[in-house]
């Protein structure tokens, strides 16, 4: 997701993990409960990803429901939900 903005996360229901942690999107502004955060990483770095995003929205009201690959890419997903 090039160039993330809230309109385009709200559109999609998903986010990047590098654009949660480096703080790009104020997600207050997000219309939905649930949230998916998407890590594109090479190996085992994905998951790392995944759960420091996930760690990082824990601190502003959402909570982690599930991290799954989907499809066959190196795509992790880690479903989130709003407090």
């Amino acid at each position: 997701m090039p160039h993330e903005t809230i309109e385009s996360v709200a559109r999609s229901r998903a986010i990047t993990a590098l654009a949660v942690l480096q703080q790009l999107v104020d997600l207050r502004a997000y219309p939905h409960r649930h949230l998916a955060v998407v890590a594109y990483a090479a190996g085992g770095d994905s998951v790392s990803q995944a759960l420091a995003a996930a760690d990082h929205l824990s601190h502003t009201g959402w909570e982690l429901i599930n991290v799954t690959q989907v499809g066959s890419g190196r795509a992790l997903h880690a479903f989130m939900r709003r407090r």
